[in-house]
């Protein structure tokens, strides 16, 4: 986010490591408002999440179609998507098939409450939708962002992971898939990222989001800047990491992933540039979706 506005209070990471996260601690009973979801329930199931914050987020549990399945998987669609849209759909389908799923739209999107901060606060829609997933029952729950989405969870990754909390948070995730995501923020390098700084820093910007795209955007700046994701990569460790990004994804080069890894730890991370790919979740085929399938659940 950019521009001269009223600023927004940010997750913002001050050391020592420990005190970065102690102001997003979250009571995590009365936080979920669904019907209990059995591991025998063929059927997907809705829920209402609370964030530690406050904010209403709609999200969607499916079982997994080939029994039950200590796993879960967590997925974090792009700017101006939701739970409903047709690609967060399709990957969801795609990964019911190894494990649980568990969909949501971030705030300002869909049904979900508040106003999208564009990857800030987003963090905290994330460990409510992981904790969710392990009240289910779940004791492995994985995560998978895409652009948006994808600076999302290498963020929470880091801001939750077994370096600040030694495992013990409900809202850990213990595999972390990052797809078409930015290194770093602000960026304006390409005619489409320069066209979405418009639609987010801009009066008119926001009115086009919110009635041309359904994405209510937040007016005030970040104040601090939140850790970025190119900042957040080497917090991750031990947890196993996979950046994935097309060579012809049209608003990040391929910078921005190799980026990405050079600042990761490479015994825990991998790299996957995939020829032809454009950007997130629209341009994830299914044969990419069985490939992430497969890594995120070790087969």
């Amino acid at each position: 986010m950019a521009g001269k506005h009223k600023r927004i209070r940010g997750l913002h990471c001050p050391d020592p490591l420990r005190s970065r996260i102690a102001h997003m601690s979250s009571v995590r009973e009365g936080r979920f408002h669904t019907v209990d979801v059995s591991r025998i329930s063929p059927r997907p199931a809705g829920a209402t999440l609370l964030t530690s914050d406050g904010v209403r987020i709609e999200a969607l549990y499916e079982p997994c179609t080939s029994g039950p399945t200590g796993t879960a998987v967590v997925v974090a669609h792009g700017f101006t998507g939701s739970v409903d849209r047709p690609a967060v759909r399709r990957a969801a389908r795609a990964f019911s098939r190894y494990a649980g799923v568990v969909t949501f739209s971030f705030r300002g999107h869909g049904r979900s409450g508040g106003r999208s901060t564009v990857g800030d606060r987003e963090v905290l829609d994330l460990a409510a939708a992981v904790e969710w997933a392990r009240s289910l029952g779940h004791t492995r729950v994985v995560t998978v962002g895409f652009s948006m989405g994808g600076s999302v969870v290498l963020r929470h990754a880091a801001l939750y992971g077994a370096r600040m909390h030694e495992g013990r948070t409900e809202a850990r995730t213990d595999a972390v898939v990052s797809v078409s995501a930015p290194a770093r923020w602000y960026y304006r390098g390409t005619a489409p990222m320069r066209r979405l700084h418009w639609v987010v820093t801009r009066p008119a910007g926001r009115i086009v989001g919110r009635y041309g795209f359904r994405t209510r955007i937040h007016h005030q700046d970040w104040d601090p800047v939140p850790l970025s994701p190119v900042e957040s990569v080497p917090l991750i460790a031990p947890t196993p990491l996979l950046i994935v990004h097309g060579d012809r994804d049209p608003y990040f080069p391929l910078d921005h992933p190799r980026m990405l890894a050079a600042a990761a730890d490479e015994s825990t991370t991998e790299l996957w540039l995939e020829p032809g790919m454009g950007h997130a979740e629209n341009a994830a085929d299914e044969a990419l979706l069985r490939r992430l399938g497969d890594w995120l659940t070790g087969r």
